[in-house]
């Protein structure tokens, strides 16, 4: 068994947040619904970027973000907004920044009707990556393809995070519950 060719093709410099991220998260289903919240803002903020930069502001974003408290994101008003704005740690773009607010709003609604985040996302389990894009664009801001497909993906609801090779693999298959086969025999489509 060999790692991803992503993992063996990192830099040095990128090697110790890639490196735990691919190991221990990416790919990993995520019970919590502040830590899904979180995984979804962070992938918001990495369009246009590397994910290196999302994967070195991390604790900066958890920070400004109030460690991902949905309730609390939903809550904020224009202070809160440019705080975050002018929050040097993190990424500042007005829309990013809007989409999480508004997103941890449409989030909070979701936990009413369904449960949780995840149940929501369970709910609709499982679909095709395009089928989930227009899901998610109905109900979110800035989520486009590459966006909820990474989110998906690094959650466990798409397949494709590591090579099938890949020993994280194999531990995120015993990780998952009773619908991860389904990702499994539907595939990427």
């Amino acid at each position: 068994m060999s790692y991803c060719q992503f993992v063996a093709g990192l830099t040095e410099g990128e090697q110790p947040e890639h490196r735990h991220y691919h190991d221990h998260l990416y790919g990993f289903p995520i019970a919590d619904d502040n830590e899904l919240f979180g995984r979804l803002l962070l992938e918001i903020n990495q369009a246009g970027l590397s994910w290196t930069t999302i994967l070195k502001k991390e604790a900066n974003f958890r920070k400004a973000y109030h460690q991902f408290d949905i309730r609390k994101i939903a809550a904020y008003g224009e202070a809160d907004r440019l705080r975050l704005l002018n929050d040097a740690g993190i990424i500042r773009n007005r829309l990013k920044v809007d989409a999480a607010i508004h997103n941890a709003g449409v989030v909070m609604e979701l936990q009413q009707q369904f449960g949780s985040f995840r149940q929501w996302i369970e709910h609709h389990h499982p679909l095709t990556k395009a089928e989930w894009v227009r899901l998610f664009k109905k109900q979110f801001r800035f989520t486009g393809g590459e966006i909820v497909n990474e989110f998906l993906m690094s959650t466990g609801y798409l397949p494709g995070a590591h090579d099938t090779g890949c020993p994280v693999h194999l531990r995120i298959l015993q990780s998952k519950p009773a619908w991860a086969n389904a990702i499994k025999n539907k595939g990427n489509q």
